[in-house]
């Protein structure tokens, strides 16, 4: 394929403006499960508080596993081995879209810290109902544990974010 340049923009053959793409934010999320229990973070930020999986930015240039690996380590003190992508979510920001890519990991060394973020605990499944969890956990959820759904998107209609699993 043969790239060209425009005011210092990568311009790919057929997008002759450069206007093909949007402003993209993004972040990486990790399950991280042992037998019957979730690693979560009970985060602190008003943005998203309660009980989640911890996860972060990918920096310039990062692959998406190494920012997970990385991230994984910063917030938990773990070394997560063998993350697998099972899914996306999505939602609308100013100008674009902020895209988490949502990872799952069952191996793992090192022991548990906490950080800014958040304290982490371990919760098992079956008490993740009795448990302060982010608004949108449970279809944060199904994505992470069902093959048949890949993408979690938020859609903005009037005043209300609209889930669309799919």
């Amino acid at each position: 394929m043969r790239l060209f340049a425009r005011e210092g923009k990568v311009i790919y053959p057929g997008d002759k403006m450069g206007h093909h793409t949007e402003k993209v934010e993004l972040t990486v999320l990790c399950m991280i499960q042992d037998g019957n229990k979730v690693l979560l973070q009970n985060r602190i930020k008003e943005d998203w508080k309660g009980y989640t999986f911890p996860g972060g930015h990918v920096e310039a240039g990062e692959s998406f596993v190494d920012a997970v690996v990385r991230e994984m380590k910063e917030e938990t003190g773990l070394e997560i081995l063998d993350p697998r992508l099972v899914g996306i979510k999505q939602f609308p920001i100013e100008n674009g879209r902020y895209i988490v890519l949502l990872f799952k990991a069952t191996k793992f060394r090192g022991d548990v810290v906490s950080s800014e973020e958040g304290e982490m605990e371990w919760i098992e499944l079956e008490n993740l109902s009795k448990v302060n969890v982010v608004e949108d956990f449970f279809d944060l959820m199904k994505v992470l544990n069902d093959p048949s759904i890949n993408e979690f998107q938020y859609t903005i209609e009037g005043d209300e974010w609209i889930v669309h699993l799919k």
